[in-house]
C-alpha cells in the first residue's frame, strides 16, 4: 500500500485568469495527512476555506468553479489534474484573486510548480475510491462509466463536427510517468464562432493563442498541436481533475463519450452518491449478496430447466424466489461480465438490452401457468404483445435483477401478466404482457 503525499516546501507563480482576466498569485503549501486539497481566498476577509469537494461545485461554465458563501475559485481543473498525476491527497492553496491561472492552458504550469516544491511522502496510508461495482451516467449522447479496475485508467472519445477535429479516442493508465508525458502538455481549445459568445457571457476575458489551442472554420489558428490526438487528451486531463473533487484517487475505469465538465461533475456526484452509505447509495455489495442468498428458492434452475424450453445463453431466470400458481411469480437474473450478449453490445460500456430485460421478465411471467412447485401444466406459455414498456435506468454486470409479475386477466388459450424488473429496489423496468397458452404432448 502507499502512502498519503503533499509537497515538500511552499511555491508560488503568478499569472492570469483564463474567464475573469483576474492577475492571480497562487500559493501552494504543504498539508498534514488526511487533511485533503483545500483553497483558501487570501484576499476576501477572514480568508475563507474552500475545500475541494464535489458537493462546492457552483458552476460549470467552460471550467468548474467551487465556491462558498459567495467565495468562489474558478477553473480548478487543470491544478486539481495536476495533483492526480503527481499523487498530491493533501495541499493548501493560496489565491489572492478568484481564478487559477490559466498559463498555456494545460495543466504543464501548476505541474512544474508543485515539482519545483519537490513531494513528500507521508506516513498515514493513501485512501482510494476502489470501484467494485460499475456505475453508469448517460444523458443525451453523452455517456459516462466507471468500471472495477486494479488501476486508474481512462478511455474517452470525443466527437465534433469539424474537419480539425472529428472523432478522436485516446485511452491511458493513470500513472505519473504517462500523466507527465502524455495529458499535462495537452491544452484546452476553443472554435473561434464560440469567443464572441463566451465574451458577451463575460468568459474568456484572458484568452489568446497562446492560452488555448483556437479552432477556426477550416483549421487551427495557432503553428501546430502538441499531439495529433490533442483534443482527446485534454478532455481527459479535464475529466480526471473534475472527478478528484471526489476527494480521494480512483482505482477504476473511466469510459467516456463526448463529455464535458457539465456532466464530469454529475458523474462524480452520481459516483459518490452510489458509494456512500446511508446517503442514497446502493447498499455495501457484501450485505446485498447475503440478504439475496439468505432468501429460499421456490424453484431452483433444475426445477426451471424441466419447466421452461429456454437452454444457455437464453435462459434468463436463475432462480424463482416465489410464486403463487396463475397469481404471482418473483424470480431473479444475476447479470455478469460474462453474458454473451457483452461481447457485441457495447462491450467496452456494457449495458445489459432492453429487449432482454423484457424477456427475462416474459420467462419468468411464463411460470405463472404451472402447478404448485413447478409442476407441468401441460402447456406452455408463448410471447405475444407488450404493451406499456418503459425502462427506467440500465442494468449493468453486477446487478441482480429482481422480477416480479403478477395475472391481470386469464382464459384458457390467452392470459395477460403485469411485470416489473427491479435492482436494489428501485424498478428499471415494466410492462404489460400477454402470452398464447399451447397444450404440448407428454
Amino acid at each position: 500500500m502507499s502512502n498519503q503525499k503533499t509537497i515538500s516546501e511552499s511555491v508560488s507563480f503568478s499569472g492570469v485568469g483564463l474567464h475573469t482576466g483576474s492577475l492571480t498569485t497562487v500559493t501552494f503549501k504543504p498539508a498534514p495527512p488526511d487533511h485533503g486539497i483545500v483553497f483558501y481566498r487570501v484576499d476576501l476577509p477572514g480568508k475563507p476555506a474552500i475545500p475541494a469537494s464535489i458537493d462546492n461545485v457552483v458552476d460549470v461554465s467552460r471550467g468548474t468553479t467551487i465556491g462558498i458563501n459567495g467565495a468562489k475559485v474558478h477553473t480548478i481543473e487543470h491544478a486539481m489534474a495536476a495533483m492526480v498525476g503527481l499523487g498530491i491527497d493533501n495541499l493548501i492553496i493560496e489565491l489572492d484573486a478568484e481564478e487559477i491561472p490559466n498559463g498555456d492552458g494545460s495543466s504543464l504550469p501548476v505541474m512544474t510548480t508543485l515539482l519545483k516544491a519537490g513531494v513528500t511522502e507521508q506516513t498515514a496510508e493513501k485512501q482510494y475510491l476502489t470501484v467494485d461495482r460499475p456505475v453508469f451516467y448517460r444523458q443525451d449522447d453523452v455517456t459516462l462509466s466507471i468500471l472495477p479496475s486494479d488501476e486508474f485508467r481512462v478511455s474517452l472519445t470525443i466527437a465534433y463536427d469539424h474537419v480539425a477535429i472529428g472523432t478522436q479516442y485516446a485511452s491511458f493508465t493513470i500513472t505519473e510517468d504517462t500523466f507527465r508525458s502524455e495529458i499535462a502538455p495537452a491544452r484546452t481549445f476553443c472554435f473561434l464562432r464560440e469567443v464572441r459568445m463566451l465574451q458577451e457571457k463575460g468568459l474568456i476575458r484572458g484568452g489568446d493563442l497562446q492560452s488555448a489551442v483556437v479552432i477556426g472554420d477550416e483549421a487551427i489558428l495557432n503553428e501546430d498541436l502538441r499531439f495529433p490526438d490533442e483534443f482527446v487528451r485534454h478532455k481527459i486531463l479535464d475529466l480526471i481533475g473534475d472527478m478528484y473533487l471526489l476527494g480521494k484517487p480512483i482505482r477504476g475505469h473511466i469510459v467516456g463519450v463526448k463529455c464535458g465538465h457539465e456532466k464530469n461533475v454529475m458523474f462524480s456526484k452520481q459516483i459518490k452518491k452510489f458509494y456512500t452509505n446511508g446517503n442514497g447509495g446502493a447498499r455495501p455489495l457484501k450485505d446485498y449478496k447475503v440478504s439475496q442468498m439468505r432468501q429460499p428458492a421456490a424453484l431452483d434452475v433444475n426445477k426451471i430447466l424441466k419447466i421452461l424450453p429456454h437452454r444457455y445463453p437464453f435462459l434468463l431466470v436463475d432462480r424463482i424466489l416465489a410464486f403463487v400458481p396463475f397469481e404471482r411469480v418473483t424470480g431473479i437474473k444475476n447479470v455478469t461480465v460474462n453474458e454473451p450478449f457483452f461481447q457485441g453490445h457495447w462491450p467496452d460500456i456494457p449495458v445489459m438490452p432492453g429487449v432482454l430485460i423484457i424477456e427475462a421478465m416474459a420467462q419468468v411471467s411464463s411460470v405463472l401457468i404451472f402447478g404448485a412447485d413447478g409442476d407441468p401444466s401441460g402447456r406452455l406459455a408463448f410471447f405475444m404483445g407488450v404493451e406499456k414498456a418503459k425502462f427506467r435506468r440500465t442494468v449493468v454486470p453486477g446487478d441482480q435483477l429482481v422480477i416480479e409479475s403478477q395475472m391481470i386477466r386469464f382464459r384458457h388459450n390467452a392470459c395477460k401478466v403485469q411485470a416489473k424488473a427491479l435492482v436494489d429496489g428501485a424498478v428499471v423496468a415494466e410492462a404489460i404482457m400477454s402470452f398464447g397458452l399451447m397444450d404440448i404432448e407428454d
